[in-house]
């Protein structure tokens, strides 16, 4: 597809601080749109279909999915969260830039498909500094945070097959990179 160097994908492991990074970066630069998922999980209180997520059906979702409307997809806590490829195309129509945040797997297969896109993998400064944030949170049990560092050593071993790799030290210069290797 022509135009693909509108889009733009981010990646990293839990606790790299790449929704703050992006969400920065889009408050610096308007300009700049996040693609809104689907999933098949609950609206929550507050949020809005087609602002936070576009809500569908199991069955809707397992459609779009064999139709080749979701770019891609996981499942996570019993639910599917994925990208759809209308919110994608559409933008890059527009000539407007449109970040992508998603798993290493997903954006895998984003690049396959756009292989145009420009991929970015956002890691922390040190494992011990990733660990030290995820503790921080205090939101989840010495199991969940055992886990997700487990899967963030993981995730690391793709960072090397992304086109940028950006250490967030820092959110405002980690958000002023990236906003430099976009343009």
């Amino acid at each position: 597809m022509n135009n693909e160097q509108y889009l733009v994908v981010v990646s990293g492991p839990s606790g790299s601080g790449k929704d703050t990074v992006v969400s920065r970066l889009m408050a610096q630069h308007p300009e700049i749109e996040i693609s809104v998922s689907a999933t098949t999980r609950d609206k929550r209180p507050g949020e809005a279909e087609g602002v936070n997520y576009y809500y569908l059906t199991v069955p809707a979702f397992e459609q779009k999915i064999a139709d080749g409307e979701i770019l891609e997809y996981t499942r996570y806590c019993g639910n599917y969260y994925g990208t759809p490829k209308s919110e994608v195309d559409r933008r890059i129509a527009a000539h407007t830039t449109v970040i992508l945040v998603i798993e290493v797997v997903g954006a895998t297969n984003i690049k396959r498909l756009y292989p145009g896109a420009t991929t970015i993998f956002i890691q922390p400064p040190s494992y011990a500094e990733l660990e030290e944030r995820l503790r921080g949170r205090g939101t989840e049990s010495e199991q969940a945070i055992q886990s997700r560092l487990a899967r963030a050593a993981e995730e690391m071993s793709y960072a090397t097959d992304y086109d940028e790799v950006v250490v967030n030290d820092d959110v405002d210069r980690c958000a002023d990179e990236i906003y430099r290797l976009i343009r």
